[in-house]
């Protein structure tokens, strides 16, 4: 896995800011490999469907993965018909690669990409890269697994499909519903600094930056699709399968490591609420709360097996000394994890000396209850030994929920101080619209985002405003974006259903 440092910090997430006019909002790349047939069909319509649905500047790029028949030739001569398409040529085959490279040359805001195949309904583009614009979410992705998602094909496609997404979920404890989808968007202050961590240059591409989006703390947001499976695709299904699958565990074993460097996206929003200084909210006490009680109870049945076991060779305070050594080591390792959310390997050895001198209080409590309990009795019998121990454990862990929480792991337990990122630039949002008219209260006018004339009459109201959301200091901004509506019957043409 790739540990290098990122290339900077996620500014506060807000509408996008107005560029120059000549900027375009959005790029959507076409990774292609050897489809001179599909390419020109593709191309077109949605150069189309852009045209006539969506409100400002586009480009569609096309990323050419080392092609050997004249798909160079027809994404040249697309290039020279259509303004809003440019050709990119990559020497090496691998969607994966293809989208790292265009994505991180674009200066497009929101970048896309779908297949050229156009399986999924192109009605839903808009709806992809809404939440994006209006700096809601971070990533968006189309589902075919939605119930509100409508989808043609085959029993083989649709068993793999679920059952790799069931791996998914086991394995990565991944929540989004469908990870190949080849319908997906991403902000590029975002992908400027996720698209580093990630490894894969081919299929896995997607998957990856997704696991590593979610694990960050990134919002993702979903859209049901109408997808059509294309008969015709040239996905050999085994070797993406098997691709996968070995993915799935390097990352896996990435994140069990704690290799990847996740604490730099972690919390990375100045305006997230969670940061906010709030007075009687507890921070995150009721999970760490259930949190400390699986892990602790998995220790006490682990730390009652491993004193079971040495008490067969060795005296009870030997015997217990050695199991809580042991478990309290992973208990603390646990603990750091899962419920105090504490991501890589920087001060490990620390929290673990710190464990130890809790550890040391917990030895003293049950050694003191062993000792009490043989002074009562000469021989007492094992089961009450263990009663005791299990008495004077439950002592114990209250009294180490609260060291660490306000010792051990204070910053994770209330601040969060040790994983938030400052953001680059103040955190409320400003006003971003298209109207070259300053925000009430400035002095300096904000370019317009760039927009494109509609072709149609507008019947219709004149603009549809989407909310910003509270600003970081707890008051209300206009921070609006006007969008020029779209026909709500507005259908593509090239979709033969």
């Amino acid at each position: 896995m790739r540990t290098d440092s990122s290339p900077g910090t996620l500014p506060a997430r807000e509408h996008l800011p107005a560029g120059d006019a000549g900027t375009p909002v959005l790029d959507v790349v076409i990774p292609v490999y050897n489809e001179e047939e599909d390419l020109q069909p593709c191309v077109r319509r949605l150069h189309e469907h852009l045209t006539r649905t969506f409100p400002y500047a586009f480009r569609i790029t096309i990323a050419d993965n080392a092609s050997t028949d004249t798909t160079p030739l027809v994404a040249a001569r697309l290039e020279a018909e259509i303004p809003e398409v440019t050709n990119f040529r990559l020497g090496q085959k691998g969607r994966g690669r293809a989208l790292r490279t265009v994505w991180s040359a674009s200066e497009a805001p929101i970048l896309a990409y779908m297949d050229v195949d156009l399986s999924t309904d192109l009605n839903a583009l808009l709806p992809l890269v809404a939440p994006l614009i209006s700096g809601h979410s971070d990533l968006a992705i189309g589902s075919r697994l939605a119930r509100a998602s409508r989808v043609v094909r085959g029993p083989k496609r649709e068993l793999i499909s679920r059952a790799y997404n069931l791996i998914l979920r086991g394995s990565l404890q991944a929540r989004f519903s469908d990870a190949q989808c080849g319908f997906k968007a991403i902000r590029r202050d975002v992908a400027q600094v996720l698209l580093p961590l990630v490894e894969d240059t081919g299929w896995f591409f997607d998957t990856e930056m997704l696991v590593l989006a979610e694990r960050a703390g990134l919002r993702i947001h979903e859209v049901p699709v109408d997808w059509v499976d294309d008969p015709d695709s040239t996905v050999h299904i085994v070797k993406t399968a098997t691709d996968d699958l070995k993915g799935v565990w390097r990352v896996g074993k990435a994140l069990a490591t704690g290799s990847l460097p996740l604490d730099r996206l972690t919390r990375p929003f100045g305006d997230d609420p969670r940061d906010r200084d709030l007075t009687n909210v507890p921070t995150g006490l009721a999970r760490q709360l259930v949190g400390f009680c699986v892990v602790g109870g998995l220790s006490t049945l682990f730390y009652l097996l491993l004193y079971s076991v040495f008490r067969q060779f060795s005296g009870s305070q030997i015997a217990n000394a050695l199991a809580l050594l042991v478990s309290a080591i992973a208990n603390t390792a646990a603990n750091r994890r899962l419920t105090f959310g504490v991501r890589g390997r920087g001060g490990a050895v620390r929290h673990q000396a710190q464990g130890l001198v809790v550890f040391g209080i917990g030895l003293a409590l049950t050694s003191g209850s062993l000792a009490a309990l043989n002074a009562a009795g000469s021989s007492p019998a094992h089961s009450t030994e263990l009663a005791v121990l299990i008495a004077a454990n439950l002592a114990a862990t209250v009294l180490r929920f609260l060291l660490f929480r306000a010792w051990v792991f204070p910053d994770h337990g209330e601040s969060h101080a040790g994983s938030t990122v400052v953001a680059s630039h103040p955190l409320s949002s400003p006003n971003y619209s298209t109207s070259t008219t300053p925000p009430h209260g400035t002095t300096a006018p904000y370019a317009p985002l760039p927009q494109r004339p509609v072709p149609y009459p507008q019947p219709y109201p004149t603009a549809t405003q989407v909310r910003a959301g509270e600003a970081a200091d707890g008051s209300w901004r206009d921070a609006t974006m006007r969008l020029q509506p779209v026909r709500p019957h507005d259908t593509d043409p090239g979709d033969p259903r």
